[in-house]
């Protein structure tokens, strides 16, 4: 792990959803995600870097459905014209979406991803990123995910803490992985209006 030396002109929040932090089907230390993941947002705000709001529109049925009460983002969004939302329906949060045409718009060379599934929507949408050339930062304590159950035959459960954690070396040695999300920081992105 290291701390990123330069400021990162955006911050992109994966599926901080209520089904996901708060209730039942919360992520294990729920609490510690969302304290991280208000601190990057008011930072990132204070700073006048991009806030992005990454929203999953779930299947029917499913804990995130679009317009249900999990589906809706934990932390209040301050729109305008640096903060969004975008909404995806799939992993990857460049996928069908408008989220690459607007980090071009704005100029953003660097970015942060933060929020939930590490290995699912964290992991694909910081990937696409990685490929397009972004500089990348992962805040270790500002991503989360569940548990891989125990399955008979293949395994014992696999500690979310754990997951998190390979989903970060699957990433490979392009991505900044910053031990604390106090060590980020950012800036006004080129094109900030």
């Amino acid at each position: 792990m290291n701390s990123p030396a330069l400021p990162a002109e955006a911050l992109l929040v994966v599926d901080v959803q209520s089904a996901f932090v708060s209730g039942d089907g919360a992520v294990p230390d729920a609490a510690r995600l969302v304290d991280r993941t208000t601190d990057l947002i008011a930072r990132a705000r204070e700073s006048g870097a991009l806030v992005v709001h990454v929203q999953n529109d779930g299947a029917a049925g499913a804990d995130d459905e679009a317009h249900t009460p999990g589906w809706e983002l934990h932390h209040p969004v301050e729109a305008g014209p640096t903060e969004v939302v975008v909404r995806k329906t799939r992993d990857d949060g460049f996928d069908g979406t408008p989220l690459g045409g607007l980090l071009a718009g704005f100029g953003v060379r660097a970015l942060v991803v933060c929020g939930v599934m590490s290995e699912m929507c964290v992991a694909a949408t910081a990937r696409t990123a990685l490929a397009r050339g972004y500089r990348v930062v992962l805040p270790h304590d500002a991503h989360a995910t569940q548990d891989v159950p125990a399955m008979p035959g293949l395994g014992d459960r696999v500690p979310a803490a754990t997951v998190s954690r390979v989903a970060e070396w699957s990433l490979g040695d392009r991505v900044e992985i910053a031990a604390r999300a106090a060590d980020v920081t950012f800036a006004s992105p080129a094109h900030a209006s």
